[in-house]
């Protein structure tokens, strides 16, 4: 049987390149949109619970205010759930939690392969490199558009970073230096965010020492990338039991 894929979602820029990832790697069933028409020839649902009782999987790359409401509806009509929304706070991920006590979940602010096995290395490194001794700094650019900043990714990457040295990075984060006195505090793990012009996603995660400098980066040149990689994602959930993963699971990393 060839899997149904839903789309939320589907009329914005990554929707669209989800509903052609779809088609071509299974079956599109349909989307949702507030905003304007679909992909040609793409049915639209009027709301999720619509669209979810005709998928067998539901792609979700939305906005952080209808995790909630996904949550609850994705667990009424148990329809496995690919979550790329990023932005949304700690009472969004308990509603995320929740569902995935019924159905499979696989939550991620980024589907890119290498971005994923950037931030293998980058908890790696966190572990290797004293905090005292290596400052961890993550600069990151995406297109005019964006909302959310530092982006989903980059807090991905200081999480991985934060766990490599034991530590939570809500404890040791700095975001902006606007005022800041006294200079850099050992164990920082710093952000900066540029916006402009239509840039995919750049990601650069830096490990500065007195004596040398360690760089790792990520450039996305094509969306498409991330659109791949969750129907992919899709595609091994929907076999998957109740449960809330991620792109390490998905990647047996």
């Amino acid at each position: 049987m060839t899997l149904r894929i839903g789309i939320a979602g589907i009329s914005g820029r990554m929707g669209i390149f989800l509903a052609e990832e779809a088609a071509a790697d299974a079956s599109l069933a349909g989307g949702i949109s507030h905003s304007r028409p679909g992909p040609a020839g793409a049915p639209l649902f009027p709301d999720i619970t619509a669209l979810a009782a005709e998928s067998d999987v539901v792609i979700d790359f939305t906005h952080a205010s209808t995790v909630r409401a996904h949550a609850e509806a994705l667990a009424k009509t148990e329809t496995p759930w690919v979550l790329g929304t990023t932005g949304y706070g700690p009472e969004d991920l308990a509603a995320v939690a929740v569902a995935a006590e019924v159905i499979p979940v696989i939550a991620s602010p980024n589907f890119c392969t290498g971005v994923n096995l950037l931030l293998l290395l980058a908890e790696k490194l966190g572990h290797a490199l004293p905090a005292s001794q290596y400052d961890a700094e993550i600069l990151e650019m995406h297109h005019r558009q964006k909302v959310d900043a530092p982006s989903g990714t980059a807090l991905a990457i200081g999480r991985a970073v934060a766990l490599g040295r034991g530590v939570k990075l809500e404890e040791v984060m700095v975001s902006g230096r606007d005022g800041a006195t006294g200079g850099r505090k050992d164990g920082e793990i710093g952000f900066a965010t540029l916006r402009g012009g239509q840039v995919v996603g750049s990601h650069t995660l830096l490990f500065t020492a007195g004596d040398e400098q360690i760089s790792l980066t990520h450039h996305a040149f094509d969306r498409r990338v991330f659109a791949s990689g969750a129907v992919r994602a899709a595609l091994w959930l929907h076999a998957q039991p109740a449960g809330l993963y991620g792109m390490r699971d998905f990647l047996k990393l």
